[in-house]
């Protein structure tokens, strides 16, 4: 500890290291000021409010997280979902459909023709995202969902399939698509008549009562998963104008769930793209916020500067390469503090669990949360998780994002005030050495020495 400084048992501090993740310590303090602020909290600029935390539901990670026992398989649970030693996941996506990481390409509703969706069933997701889903909500009951298609079903396309592009040759699989099937970005793949439209627009209905019956309510919907690329998945293609006149469609169908839309999801570093939804004044009446993922990061901060008064969620954290080492978890920790930045109100994680081969369906291996060997029934948790929860276990809904100002470089951290009036500075020191910082809230001085290569929460109590 420098000198001057005592320890203060009330502040709560975590510490992750690459080699010793959720060290516990006791030597941060918060007092008055009688150090130079290396940053400072600005109460003076408006705060975004937080809605959650969470993670996509995927048939692979209830497929991987079964080959636990039951005992390993709530203990699990409970890290993720729970709201004392867990990292207290409150809001989560799922899809409607299969995305790239169900275990077999499928929609709700695949009969020819079936304009009257007499044959639409969530009969797949009974043995796969439902009971994922009611596991996590036995660990948190108020848990939030919002959901996403991957494909429409694949009569309403043009092109008759759930995949938009050939997969990559060096990643050896097929996935059945011709070339004269491949979709095209910035080309509707869907088919944009009313009558397709509507039944499209039903689906999502049918789909928000299906789960609702089940006990899953789902608060709010997007059109598309990035509606610019057609991939090797289930995918599907949308102009902005031809998002916005399924907008118009689907607008009305959920308005009479009390269901929220939000465009996106956005993966392109562009927010004109979006710009024809919100100056539609139809499609807008019905759009909360938008959905931004990978290089949609880039669109975040000049979407907020146009649209203030509207939500804007991180979609899907970038997913690696299935190696889950330190390297990428550190540049995780850049991706959450870039989008609370920029006005994120809330983020999400992309695979929950996968099994020792983390292969999706086309082939590409990725990161998760917690890995299970399939063959001794082991799990472990990743790097990502405990990054995660660096924020989320602290963080509660409703907490408000304070901007920081800083005069000798020190921007790697994200403040929040809970409703309870907490405090919750979440910092890096990517240095190589030790790092004092001081970090000024309000008319309190927060004090610590940080470790070599780390990242720590620390929680402080409501000033007296």
């Amino acid at each position: 500890m420098t000198a001057g400084m005592t320890a203060d048992p009330a502040v709560t501090w975590i510490v992750t290291t690459s080699e010793l993740p959720w060290q516990k310590r006791t030597d941060g303090s918060i007092g008055p000021v009688t150090a130079m602020p290396d940053a400072m909290v600005r109460f003076d600029a408006s705060a975004r409010s937080v809605e959650g935390f969470g993670a996509c539901f995927s048939g692979q990670g209830w497929k991987a997280l079964n080959a636990l026992d039951e005992a390993r398989l709530n203990e699990v649970l409970g890290l993720l979902f729970g709201t004392g030693d867990g990292a207290g996941f409150s809001l989560c996506r799922l899809p409607i459909g299969a995305s790239d990481f169900a275990l077999e390409w499928y929609s709700h509703d695949e009969v020819d023709g079936d304009f009257a969706l007499d044959h639409f069933s969530i009969v797949h997701d009974l043995n796969t995202l439902v009971p994922f889903i009611r596991a996590a909500q036995a660990h948190r009951p108020d848990l939030r969902f919002w959901a996403s298609p991957w494909s429409p079903p694949t009569w309403l396309k043009k092109n008759r399939h759930y995949a938009g592009a050939l997969p990559e040759p060096h990643l050896g699989v097929s996935n059945g698509l011709h070339p004269e099937q491949r979709g095209r970005e910035g080309s509707d793949m869907m088919h944009l008549d009313d009558r397709s439209l509507a039944t499209y627009a039903d689906y999502f209905g049918r789909f928000i009562d299906a789960y609702r019956a089940e006990g899953i309510p789902i608060g709010m919907v997007m059109p598309q998963n990035e509606f610019n690329s057609p991939q090797p998945f289930p995918s599907c293609t949308w102009t902005p104008d031809g998002l916005v006149r399924f907008v118009r469609h689907l607008g009305p169908e959920m308005r009479r769930r009390g269901v929220e839309v939000f465009a996106g999801t956005l993966e392109r570093g562009d927010e004109a793209l979006l710009e024809p939804l919100f100056a539609d004044a139809t499609a807008a009446g019905f759009l909360s916020g938008a959905g931004f993922q990978w290089e949609g990061k880039r669109a975040v901060a000049a979407f907020r500067g146009r649209h203030p008064e509207k939500r804007i969620y991180q979609t899907e954290q970038e997913c690696g390469d299935g190696r889950n080492d330190w390297r990428h978890s550190r540049y995780a920790w850049s991706q959450i503090r870039h989008y609370f930045r920029n006005g994120a109100n809330a983020y999400m994680y992309w695979n929950i669990a996968l099994d020792q081969k983390a292969a999706s369906t086309w082939g590409w291996k990725q990161n998760s949360l917690v890995t299970v060997d399939t063959a001794t029934g082991a799990y472990r948790l990743n790097h990502e998780y405990y990054v995660m929860r660096h924020v989320s276990q602290f963080v509660r809904p409703g907490a408000r994002v304070f901007d920081t100002v800083t005069l000798n470089g020190y921007e790697n951290l994200l403040t929040f005030e809970n409703p309870d009036s907490s405090f919750v500075v979440v910092v890096q020191n990517d240095l190589a050495q030790e790092d004092e910082i001081n970090v000024l809230i309000g008319d309190r001085l927060l004090r610590a020495v940080l470790p070599a290569d780390s990242l720590s929460t620390f929680v402080i109590p409501p000033a007296g």
